[in-house]
């Protein structure tokens, strides 16, 4: 039977960490990615809260967990270790993590640069770092579905996505919104609440202004990436909703060259929320793995 969920927060690596925590057992790390929260992960609480600890938090920036300022705090390195941290502050020394989007960019350099706290890698809709910055560079169908990432890194970002209460993020989750198991009113205030915490919108959009792989811009482009230094040598398996318009299935190409133990599913029906859209099928992928 699972638990109930309970909230707590976690002082790690200069910041105050939310999450929400259920069940015990072996540790599993939700780790959510834009523009969500660990609400993200409400069904996946409920199916591995039986035998598992499962946690799913709050990333910096995001919702009630600490905000620091200015972007350089949201490069990749800073985030990783407050992941890092918080598996051993949560008294485990290692974890299955589970992450979506930004969480899972996150979670492919935890992965790959400290292996010895991730027991098993579960990336949904999160491209690996070698293949996005190959497509950035090389294919006009990748940049073209990445294109958005210029204004989210704009200084007018913030105006324009919280215009309307908030209509251009919510719009993002119009595939979710269509599905069978789409979010009903209460779920979708949540969001805006999480969207409304005070410098949660900044935090949030920082992670793109941080990061350096972007559509090439200016004279701009993302950087060739050394695969050996991004290998990955934990168990991983990929779940990929196929008709993720922002990330195109060609970033699955030659991830077998970055991930030295990897299972690939593809769902054809699936959107870039797919965990939404299919959450028994995505739990039953994940327990299969786990098992």
């Amino acid at each position: 039977m699972s638990r109930a969920i309970e909230h707590r927060y976690a002082e790690v690596n200069g910041v105050r960490l939310h999450y929400a925590s259920a069940g015990r057992g072996p540790l599993m790390l939700f780790v959510h990615g834009f523009p969500e929260f660990w609400g993200a992960w409400r069904e996946q609480l409920e199916e591995f809260s039986r035998d598992f600890q499962a946690v799913a938090v709050d990333l910096r920036g995001f919702n009630l967990s600490g905000k620091p300022e200015g972007v350089k705090a949201y490069h990749a390195r800073h985030v990783v270790e407050d992941l890092r941290q918080l598996v051993l502050h949560l008294g485990h020394e290692r974890a299955i993590v589970v992450a979506h989007d930004w969480g899972g960019a996150m979670a492919w350099n935890l992965a790959a640069f400290h292996p010895e706290v991730v027991a098993r890698l579960v990336s949904i809709n999160s491209p690996h770092p070698v293949p996005l910055a190959r497509e950035l560079r090389r294919n006009p169908a990748q940049q073209k579905a990445s294109e958005y990432m210029q204004l989210f890194r704009s200084d007018k970002a913030e105006r324009v996505l919280s215009e309307n209460g908030y209509a251009r993020l919510a719009g993002l989750l119009a595939d979710w919104s269509a599905a069978a198991h789409a979010p009903d009113a209460q779920r979708l205030a949540e969001y805006r609440a999480a969207w409304s915490q005070p410098g949660a919108l900044t935090g949030g959009l920082n992670y793109y202004r941080a990061s350096p792989l972007f559509p090439p811009a200016d004279g701009r482009a993302p950087p060739e990436l050394d695969a050996k230094l991004f290998t990955v040598r934990v168990p991983t398996l990929v779940i990929w909703g196929e008709r993720d318009q922002a990330l195109l299935p060609c970033l699955l190409d030659g991830l077998d060259e970055c991930v030295t133990d990897l299972r690939i599913e593809r769902i054809a029906e699936g959107s870039h929320w797919v965990v939404h859209e299919l959450p028994d099928r995505v739990n039953a992928l994940i327990r299969a793995f786990v098992r």
